[in-house]
């Protein structure tokens, strides 16, 4: 469970602190099993900014990820750069944990894995708000038999588009992206933990000729290029035989369709936002015929971004598996990109790799306990 371990905690850089970074860092006070050393960006007055708040240095990456007192390097720069950065930090002989996807493409991801393991090394890849009691306490319910024999899962993730909030959102727009690279992870991950690894998958993608203007921050009013596709349905067989439905899209201004919901034999499931770490659970059997909220069961409470690097730390530390693991990361991966093939090739993909599905996390553990 919580108990203290009495082991160093593990020496962390950070590369690209953007937007995202700020909701790693707010939670590293939390999370004693990781210490913070040093950080880097491209933007160096920015790297430099963020250094003094956090009172560790700047570096430039390069040096950053030679440095000997840094144990695990936490990548958080955009999609494109990810395997290359991974690549460089493995083989500095660091662990690495990053922000999804993986790697942009499949065979990135593949060799990212390949050097970790030929070197004895761990590759962590967000998302970890799945580590969180929503989906660990959703997962328990399945575990548990609650629902009958899994049937069937539904997804339905819409969005009019990251421009409208984001200051800088070009990225979301270019290959790599979308929005099934960029929150079909999240839902994803959670499927594959709820009904098991993913055998078969058939997909269709389009984008609308809408404009993308940027409505906030200094770039307001400016137009940006669609590069990827901006709604994608899939449909997915999971190896126990289950089927689930995914939708993700930038192109849907509302809608009342459920969020995230899961069927089986002996009743309903309805998942919170696996965008989230804490959200309820409910659920409806034909046992009860009313809809119900699970109390909570599982997972680390009142999580954060960071989780799942403090539960590699600590795996690392206790020579045990990490649950936010490069094989899921790998295995979500190629199905985002199976999808996209799917939906061009007009034909079903087979799933070449899996992933294990990891320890439930029991209720009250938490990886700041060392």
């Amino acid at each position: 469970m919580g108990g203290a371990l009495n082991v160093e905690p593990l020496r962390i850089g950070v590369i690209g602190v953007g937007v995202i970074s700020e909701q790693y860092f707010a939670n590293f006070p939390r999370l004693p099993g990781l210490e913070l050393v040093a950080v880097a960006d491209l933007n160096t007055a920015r790297a430099a900014e963020v250094a003094a708040e956090r009172g560790v240095e700047a570096m430039a990456v390069d040096a950053l990820i030679a440095d000997p007192r840094i144990e695990a390097v936490l990548n958080l720069t955009i999609p494109a750069a990810h395997a290359q950065v991974d690549l460089k930090v493995l083989q500095a002989g660091k662990h690495v944990y990053g922000e999804k996807p993986l790697a942009s493409t499949v065979a990135e991801g593949r060799r990212v894995l390949e050097v970790a393991r030929d070197r004895g090394l761990r590759v962590g890849s967000a998302p970890d708000t799945v580590l969180g009691t929503g989906i660990q306490t959703a997962r328990q319910v399945m575990d548990a038999g609650r629902l009958g024999d899994p049937v069937g899962a539904s997804v339905h993730w819409t969005a009019p588009g990251h421009e409208l909030w984001h200051p800088a959102p070009d990225f979301y727009y270019q290959p790599g992206a979308g929005p099934l690279f960029d929150m079909g992870p999240y839902y994803l991950t959670s499927l594959v933990l709820l009904l098991g690894p993913v055998v078969r998958v058939t997909g269709t993608a389009t984008r609308s000729t809408r404009e993308r203007v940027i409505a906030s921050g200094p770039r307001a009013g400016q137009s940006i290029p669609v590069e990827t596709d901006t709604h994608v349905v899939a449909i997915l067989e999971h190896e126990g035989g289950a089927i689930s439905t995914v939708t993700v899209s930038f192109e849907v201004w509302e809608s009342r369709a459920p969020l995230f919901e899961v069927y089986g034999t002996a009743g309903t499931l309805a998942v919170p936002d696996p965008n989230r770490f804490s959200d309820e659970v409910e659920i409806w059997t034909t046992a009860s015929e009313d809809w119900a909220v699970v109390p909570t069961s599982a997972g680390y409470a009142d999580a954060g971004r960071g989780y799942g690097l403090a539960d590699l730390a600590r795996a690392v530390r206790t020579d045990r598996a990490h649950r936010a693991s490069g094989e899921l990361g790998l295995h979500v991966l190629e199905i985002m990109e199976a999808v996209l093939r799917s939906s061009r090739e007009r034909v079903v993909i087979d799933i070449t790799t899996t992933a294990a599905r990891g320890d439930i996390v029991p209720l009250g553990a938490t990886p700041a306990s060392w």
